[in-house]
C-alpha cells in the first residue's frame, strides 16, 4: 500500500473514531445532565456536582477536536477522489448543524471507497507483476489532443501511463504543440517519432492518440511518412468525421470575436512553449467541413467505412470486451499497421465536469449521443471500434477517457481499460 493510501486510511479511521466517540460521549453527557437536572436537583448543583460534568465536557470537546482535525486535514491533503466539489461542501457545511454531519458522512464514504479501490488495484498489480502484461514489443507513444501540452506537472493522461509502466510498458509522449493545424502537428509528430526510433533503436511505436491527436497521426502516417515507424494506431474519442458543434460555432460567432480569442490563445501558448501556435487552424480542422477535407487528403476511406460498419452492425466492443481487429490493411500507407478506434458516451450533462456539462446538450442537439464534445457517428475508424457505455447514470466523457480528472468512475476503470488495450498489443506480438 502506498504512503498516500495509508494516509487516507488513517484519516478515515480518525474521522470514524470522531463520529462514534462524539455520538457516545454526547449521549453520556446528555444523560448525566438530565439526571442532575431532574433527579438530584438542586442538591447536585449547590454541592458542586456540576464541576465534574463541565470538566468532562471540556475534555470531550478538546479530545474530539484533536481527533477531527487530524482526520479531516489528513484526508483533505491526501485524497484524490474528494475533488474540489466535496472539499468545498465540507468547508461550507462544517458549521451548519445536521448539514455538517451529512457532509462528514459523504467525506468518509468517498475516501473509504478510494482506499478500497486503490488497495484492490495495488493487489491486482502485484499479482500480475511477473507476467508484465503490458511489456509490448514496441513502446507506447501517447499523443495528446488540442489545447493541451505534455508536461510533467500535469500529465494529460492522468494515472494511465504510470499504471502501464507498472505492468511493464515503456512509454513516450508526442510532445507536439497544443494548437496547430493537423498537417503541422503531423509533421511535428513524424519527426519526434523518427527521433525516438533512431535514439532508442525500438524500430516502431504503438500509438495511442486522443481526440485531435488521432487526426494528427492519421495524417502523419498517410502524408508524412510516419507509417514506417508505427506498428499500431489506436484512436481515443477522435472526431474522424468532425464536430458539427464546431461548425455551428464558427458560423455564428462574429469574426472579430474569433480573432480576439485566437490572438489571446496564441500569445499565451507561445509563452508556454508552443513555437507556432495556430488556434483557428486547429479549430477549423475539427469541424465537419475541415475533417471532410482532411479525410480526402489522407485517403483512408476504407478504414472509415470499416469502422462505421463495425459500429452500425453491433460488432463494436464494450467496456469489458474491447473490439477485436481481425485484420490489418495490406496496401496503402496504413499497410501492416493495426488500426482501431474507441468512443464513449456521457449519460447526462449533470454528470460531466465543466465545460463538458455545458457542451453536452448542445452537441446532443446537433449530432446525438456524445462524450461532451464528439458525437458517436464521428468515432469509428479502423478494423475495430470499441464503444464504451457503462451501466448507471454516470457515463464516460471526453476528459474521462484520458483520466484528466483522476476520478474513479463506477463501472469503468480507465486505467484497467488501457491495460487491456496494451495487453492486447502484446498478445499480437506488437
Amino acid at each position: 500500500m502506498t504512503g498516500r493510501i495509508r494516509a487516507c486510511r488513517f484519516g478515515v479511521a480518525m474521522l470514524r473514531i470522531f463520529w462514534w466517540t462524539t455520538l457516545v460521549a454526547g449521549i453520556a453527557l446528555a444523560v448525566s445532565l438530565t439526571t442532575m437536572l431532574t433527579v438530584s436537583w438542586p442538591a447536585s448543583w449547590t454541592s458542586g456536582g456540576w464541576v465534574p460534568w463541565l470538566v468532562a465536557l471540556g475534555v470531550v470537546v478538546v479530545a474530539e477536536s484533536v481527533v477531527f482535525w487530524i482526520g479531516i486535514i489528513t484526508v483533505y491533503l491526501t485524497s484524490v477522489q474528494l475533488g474540489l466539489k466535496i472539499r468545498v461542501i465540507g468547508v461550507l457545511c462544517g458549521w451548519i448543524p445536521i448539514a455538517n454531519l451529512v457532509a462528514l458522512h459523504l467525506i468518509i464514504r468517498t475516501v473509504a471507497e478510494e482506499v478500497r479501490f486503490e488497495s484492490a488495484k495495488e493487489r491486482l498489480d502485484r499479482s500480475r507483476a511477473a507476467a508484465r502484461v503490458c511489456a509490448t514489443r514496441y513502446p507506447i507513444l501517447f499523443v495528446h489532443g488540442v489545447f493541451f501540452r505534455d508536461t510533467k506537472a500535469l500529465n494529460y493522461w492522468g494515472r494511465v501511463p504510470a499504471e502501464l509502466e507498472r505492468n511493464g510498458a515503456v512509454v513516450y509522449y508526442g510532445e507536439h504543440q497544443s494548437a496547430a493545424s493537423v498537417a503541422d502537428s503531423a509533421r511535428e509528430l513524424t519527426e519526434h517519432i523518427r527521433q525516438i526510433v533512431e535514439t532508442t533503436g525500438c524500430g516502431k511505436v504503438n500509438v495511442i492518440a486522443h481526440s485531435k491527436g488521432g487526426l494528427d497521426m492519421r495524417y502523419a502516417i498517410a502524408r508524412c511518412g510516419a507509417g514506417r515507424w508505427v506498428a499500431s494506431l489506436t484512436t481515443i474519442n477522435t472526431p474522424h468525421r468532425g464536430c458539427g458543434f464546431a461548425d455551428y460555432l464558427l458560423m455564428n460567432i462574429p469574426l472579430a470575436a474569433q480573432r480576439r480569442v485566437e490572438a489571446a490563445y496564441n500569445m499565451a501558448a507561445s509563452h508556454l512553449g508552443d513555437k507556432r501556435p495556430d488556434f483557428m487552424a486547429a479549430v477549423h480542422d475539427l469541424t465537419q467541413a475541415g475533417c471532410a477535407q482532411l479525410n480526402a487528403e489522407i485517403g483512408d476511406a476504407a478504414l472509415l467505412e470499416e469502422g462505421a460498419r463495425a459500429a452500425a452492425s453491433g460488432m463494436a466492443g464494450t467496456v469489458t470486451a474491447p473490439g477485436d481487429a481481425t485484420a490489418v490493411p495490406d496496401s496503402g500507407p496504413f499497410a501492416g499497421i493495426l488500426c482501431r478506434s474507441v468512443g464513449s458516451k456521457l449519460a447526462h450533462a449533470t454528470t460531466g465536469k465543466f465545460p463538458l456539462n455545458f457542451t453536452y446538450p448542445l452537441v446532443k442537439w446537433f449530432d446525438g449521443p456524445n462524450d461532451g464534445l464528439v458525437a458517436r457517428p464521428s468515432f469509428p475508424w479502423g478494423e475495430s471500434f470499441t464503444w464504451l457505455e457503462p451501466n448507471g447514470v454516470r457515463g464516460i466523457s471526453h476528459a474521462d477517457m484520458i483520466d484528466l480528472n483522476r476520478e474513479n468512475i463506477p463501472g469503468f476503470d480507465v486505467r484497467e481499460f488501457y491495460v487491456g488495450l496494451v495487453a492486447d498489443l502484446k498478445r499480437r506480438g506488437l
